[in-house]
């Protein structure tokens, strides 16, 4: 029995991140305080994120997605990634497969269902950052400056964050080659 706590906190020391489980709903999503609840109108939601001094993000995921209760559990509660979250984005969620009813920023409603379907996602998360204007006859893929589809450890959803509050999009490095920079120091602060 001591044995397996002595490994156990091994295995915590030399973790860069403590694992902290996070709650999960009755619709088999997670519950974070930097979710907001909205009617899903983007246009409204864009509204809102605007006055707050953030900027809008949409994250898609779906009951029972592990790689969504990785970033949950792993990536998110990383502290200066969950006061990014919280602080510096106004973060919306569409359930996959849900039937709520969203509003798309060209004005076509629809279920979650059918808005992931036009957004054409395949994986969850995903995430979809958007500009601080969206033209009025754009869906939210064509308004999005950014995709991030599927799960990523913590340096790169941090640099993606981090990428996207300085308008990275608009420079002439690309993501690829910003992470690679960054991640260089990071790594070695891990260390």
């Amino acid at each position: 029995m001591w044995m397996r706590a002595m490994i156990a906190a091994a295995m915590l020391a030399v973790s860069p991140v403590m694992v902290q489980a996070e709650a999960v709903g009755d619709d088999g999503l997670h519950i974070a305080p930097w979710l907001n609840d909205t009617f899903r109108d983007l246009r409204e939601d864009l509204d809102e994120a605007n006055a707050n001094g953030q900027r809008l993000a949409i994250i898609i995921e779906q009951r029972g997605c592990i790689y969504c209760t990785q970033m949950h559990e792993e990536v998110f509660v990383v502290p200066e990634i969950e006061q990014m979250l919280t602080e510096d984005f106004f973060f919306v969620r569409i359930n996959m497969h849900g039937s709520t009813e969203v509003t798309d920023f060209d004005g076509e409603m629809m279920s979650e269902r059918d808005a992931a379907r036009r957004w054409r996602t395949l994986f969850t998360p995903t995430i979809l950052f958007f500009p601080e204007d969206v033209p009025e006859d754009l869906t939210a893929t064509e308004a999005a400056v950014v995709t991030m589809p599927g799960a990523f450890e913590r340096w790169t959803t941090f640099n993606m964050l981090t990428w996207v509050l300085d308008k990275g999009y608009d420079s002439e490095e690309d993501f690829q080659r910003y992470h690679a920079r960054m991640l260089q120091t990071q790594l070695s602060q891990d260390n």
